[in-house]
């Protein structure tokens, strides 16, 4: 039986700027058909009728002859640009891959399910609980925790990008927390892993696909008024610098290198680091209050360097009121402190929602929100975040996030939860009359450097 033609094109090229990520541009009446199989498949639209595949295996290229198969299948009409058959042909193979018994398909089965798991993590079906780094046979790699939120079977990962996979199962997240505790707690971080080269290189190749006109350069950006949520980061090490000059009583020191400054109380109880050079999705400030100058610390905070500049000007704010951050040692975290730190969110009919040990405040579009872990609140010496104030995707992939410990003062988290719910910030955007950016793709790609892998011919 012939299968009936469908009025859509599909071309297949290589993408601009990313060395093995495809794109796939559609026309035709139908188009839309072919959006939809190909957004079922794992590809990302970039811009009006163009999508691209962008994979942390590096198979795009076989992946895309595969949706060109399935599209043909159906009638759909696909073309496959030069520089994509050729990369399409090419016999390749991973550098130093540790399992060399298998096959080119086998290889591709462990890929795949390494993939999967990334999607998972990337669409927010897999919860990242806490990641280690560990020392393997073939040297150091990621290992982490997390719980499948539908279904709620919890997992051991084990390995990064195209070799990450499923090393154990548990039963529960508690049951999870506490078995990859026991082996990685020296080790042990909140929250998913940041970012590797090639989960970044991929983020990338997902971002809207756009050419500017043939003017010569973008005005100057000028602010626009925010939700503080959504603002810009701001000078943080300028922020800093001003704290410090109006509050004579935190004395400054900076390390050797001048890769850090330290911010020390006079009572030095409380100290204030900020790393200079960190990652903007790593931590660049970490506040640690002490009930004396010798003892353990009673609580801390950290934040990332992506960080709006208003948010942490209210915690400088609150930190410089000596009373905000003097509490007791062993404080326990109770219902009333829970209420009492997020009644800013309630006050502002945020969304309340109750998930097992998760109590969550997000606002209306769910691209902001405070967590609350019950089960970190009771264990004071894990190393599991208390409060999580973020925003930006979701909780798992934040564009900024602030973590704090059991003993967090609430007036302090209410504080913050405050500037969350009612301020507001800046954000540069384009001048008005400045050129337009276009969805289009060039009509021949330039050539892009092949990944540095190991080839065979």
């Amino acid at each position: 039986m012939t299968t009936p033609a469908i009025d859509a094109h599909v071309r297949l090229d290589s993408h601009p700027a990313h060395s093995r990520a495809v794109t796939a541009a559609l026309t035709g009446t139908q188009a839309h058909i072919a959006h939809v199989a190909l957004e079922a498949d794992g590809w990302t639209p970039v811009a009006e009728n163009i999508l691209v595949l962008a994979r942390i295996d590096s198979e795009e290229p076989y992946w895309a002859q595969q949706a060109a198969r399935a599209l043909n299948s159906v009638g759909i009409t696909t073309e496959i640009a030069h520089g994509l058959r050729q990369a399409i042909d090419e016999e390749w193979a991973w550098a130093n891959y540790p399992m060399p018994w298998c096959t080119r398909s086998e290889i591709r089965e462990v890929s795949a399910e390494a993939q999967k798991i990334h999607d998972d993590i990337r669409h927010g079906h897999l919860l990242i609980h806490a990641h280690a780094h560990a020392h393997a046979e073939d040297g150091h790699t990621t290992v982490a925790v997390g719980t499948y939120l539908s279904g709620g079977k919890s997992v051991y990962l084990h390995g990064e990008n195209h070799l990450r996979q499923i090393a154990d199962t548990f039963d529960s997240p508690a049951q999870a927390l506490l078995a990859f505790e026991k082996v990685h707690g020296a080790e042990m971080r909140p929250g998913p892993a940041p970012l590797t080269d090639t989960e970044r290189s991929a983020a990338e190749a997902r971002t809207p696909l756009a050419l500017t006109t043939a003017e010569p350069e973008l005005a100057p950006p000028k602010p626009e008024t925010v939700p503080v949520y959504l603002a810009d980061a701001g000078d943080h090490d300028a922020l800093l610098d001003t704290f410090l000059d109006a509050h004579g009583e935190f004395e400054k020191w900076t390390t050797w290198s001048d890769e850090t400054t330290h911010a020390i109380h006079e009572s030095q109880t409380l100290r204030i680091e900020r790393v200079h050079e960190a990652h903007p999705r790593d931590t660049a400030w970490t506040v640690a209050a002490y009930e004396t100058p010798v003892s353990d610390r009673m609580w801390h905070l950290t934040a990332t360097g992506t960080t709006p500049a208003p948010v942490l000007q209210t915690l400088l704010n609150h930190l410089a009121d000596g009373d905000g951050w003097d509490t007791a040692i062993g404080s326990p975290v109770t219902g009333k402190t829970v209420t009492a730190a997020t009644k800013p969110l309630t006050d502002a009919d945020w969304k309340h929602t109750v998930d097992g040990r998760w109590i969550r405040w997000t606002n209306l579009a769910e691209d902001a929100g405070v967590q609350f872990d019950a089960f970190a609140a009771q264990n004071p010496n894990s190393p599991l975040a208390t409060w999580t104030i973020w925003a930006g995707p979701s909780i798992n992939q934040p564009s900024w996030a602030l973590h704090a410990s059991p003993y967090a003062p609430a007036s302090m988290i209410a504080d913050l939860a405050s500037e969350l719910a009612h301020g507001t910030g800046t954000r540069a955007q384009p001048c008005f009359g400045a050129p337009q950016l276009t969805a289009t793709l060039p009509a021949a790609p330039p050539t892009v450097p092949r990944r540095q892998a190991g080839r065979r011919h």
